[in-house]
């Protein structure tokens, strides 16, 4: 049964392009699973409330190389979504430091440090297996500029756990953080440069998601948020609410990707961004032609040359699709 609120979302449009259709299909088509949270995702709803130029960049090194190989093992290129997450990419003042705490936070280990970048991820990972999304951290001068409309929120599995993890969190360099939260289940702290995240409270819906639940990012419009980012991660709805929708790899596996409404407006380049990457044989410049198609623009963030194609989603948070492994 499609949800009333998906209806409502296609009844106020009017008109459908053509080039929509897809999205349309996919959306009444797609599973529509329990989530297992009695909150429906609006526990960030009105809690929370950088101006870098060219900190896509970075040295890049391992994405450029293509650490992993190719596919993950996991099954090829699915029809029509032939592009899939392959890292968060953070950027940081000190970006061995910050991915330092980051390893530690996670128990991960940092598999490539370079002058001035640094990649994290599971220990035995086969990258870019979705089990996973690993953190890239890049350099930039400028510090944060007010909250990151992207964050992660951290998993536990009971109430001790949570205590523990906030208490072990802190030890390593992370600080409480007061985003106008109230009383909540959760809790919010930042990390050593400023980037807020969350300790959750236990939920079983992420009980088998590794260390991070998810990647939340706020918007406007979950429900087009979550189709747009459907066709640019490869990954399938999970649910979606009023004020919240989410999306998880077609293998079931790792984190989610959420969005969640909020009130504020995008007005600095984010300080967090998604890359994505076609699979072996596929053509990043065409792929980056269909995101364009899907809702996607060109982004100019001072990036010049490079053999990425950065792109802003349909609310303006700027990813960057790479070339194919």
């Amino acid at each position: 049964m499609v949800p009333e609120g998906l209806c409502h979302s296609f009844a106020v449009r009017n008109s459908v392009r053509s080039a929509d259709i897809a999205r349309v299909v996919w959306f009444l088509t797609a599973p529509l699973l329990p989530h297992g949270r009695d909150d429906l995702g609006l526990r960030q709803v009105g809690a929370y409330r950088g101006t870098q130029n060219a900190a896509l960049l970075g040295g890049r090194a391992s994405r450029l190389a293509g650490a992993g190989c190719g596919c993950s093992g996991r099954g090829g290129s699915l029809a029509g979504m032939p592009t899939r997450l392959v890292h968060l990419v953070i950027d940081a003042t000190d970006p061995p430091g910050l991915a330092r705490f980051w390893s530690a936070a996670l128990g991960w280990e940092i598999a490539a440090e370079e002058p001035g970048e640094a990649e994290v991820w599971p220990r035995g990972y086969d990258y870019p297996d979705p089990v996973a999304l690993p953190l890239v951290f890049v350099p930039v001068p400028e510090p944060k500029m007010g909250k990151n409309r992207i964050h992660l929120d951290l998993a536990t599995t009971s109430a001790a756990h949570q205590a523990a993890e906030v208490s072990r969190v802190l030890s390593l360099g992370a600080t409480l953080a007061d985003i106008g939260q109230g009383e909540v289940p959760w809790v919010v702290l930042a990390d050593p440069e400023g980037n807020e995240f969350c300790v959750l409270d236990p939920r079983p819906v992420y009980r088998d998601t590794g260390p991070v639940a998810a990647v939340v990012a706020d918007c406007a419009d979950p429900v087009s948020m979550a189709q747009f980012w459907s066709q640019a991660a490869g990954w399938k709805l999970h649910e979606s609410g009023e004020g919240f929708a989410s999306l998880r790899s077609p293998s079931g596996v790792g984190p989610y990707l959420e969005f969640v409404r909020t009130p504020d407006v995008k007005t600095v380049k984010n300080r967090m961004h998604l890359d994505v990457s076609p699979y072996p044989g596929e053509d990043h410049l065409a792929e980056a032609k269909r995101l364009q198609d899907f809702g996607a623009a060109p982004a100019d963030i001072g990036q010049g040359e490079v053999p990425w194609v950065v792109l802003a989603d349909p609310e303006g948070g700027e990813f960057c699709v790479l070339t194919p492994r």
